[in-house]
C-alpha cells in the first residue's frame, strides 16, 4: 500500500513526511534557489553613450523560474508513488507545485489537500501531517 505524504514547501526547501501507522520518515530537500535582488541584463549600442537595451522583467526572472521548476521536478520525482499527498506551506510554492503536478498524469488525483501554513519546525510539520491524515481517515490521531 502506498504511503500518505505531507509536504511543507517554500522556495528554499521542501520537507516531505511519510506517515505509516505509528511511524514516520522525514526527508528535507534544499532548493538551492535564491532570488537575485538585481540582475544587470542588457547591452549598450555601438556608441559609448548610446541607448541601453534593457531586458524585460520576465527575461530577468527566467533563470530563477527555471531553477524553481527544476526544484519542483525533483520533489515530484520523490512523491509520485504516494497514496495521498497533503501540501502546505507559506507563500506561492505550494500552488506552483500543484500547477507542476497538473502536468503529470495521475498526480492531481493524489492531492488530498492544500493549506496555507507559516514557518514550522520539523516536529510541527510531522504533527500537522499526522493530524491531517488522522482527521481524513475519521479516526483521531495519537499525539
Amino acid at each position: 500500500m502506498a504511503q500518505n505524504l505531507g509536504i511543507w514547501i517554500d522556495h528554499k526547501k521542501a520537507v516531505i513526511v511519510a506517515v505509516a501507522g505509528d511511524t514516520h520518515t522525514v526527508l528535507e530537500i534544499e532548493s538551492g534557489v535564491e532570488k537575485q535582488a538585481h540582475l544587470a541584463v542588457g547591452s549598450r549600442g555601438s556608441t559609448p553613450h548610446g541607448p541601453r537595451m534593457v531586458a524585460s522583467e520576465s527575461q530577468k526572472n527566467q533563470p530563477y523560474k527555471r531553477r524553481l521548476r527544476d526544484y519542483y521536478v525533483r520533489v515530484i520525482r520523490l512523491i509520485r508513488d504516494a497514496g495521498k499527498i497533503f501540501i502546505f506551506g507559506p507563500g506561492e510554492a505550494k500552488l506552483e507545485l500543484e500547477r507542476m503536478m497538473e502536468k503529470k498524469k495521475g498526480l492531481m488525483d493524489k492531492i488530498a489537500g492544500i493549506e496555507p501554513a507559516t514557518q514550522l519546525s520539523e516536529t510541527q510539520i510531522v504533527a500537522k501531517v499526522r493530524r491531517f491524515y488522522g482527521a481524513a481517515s475519521g479516526r483521531p490521531s495519537r499525539e
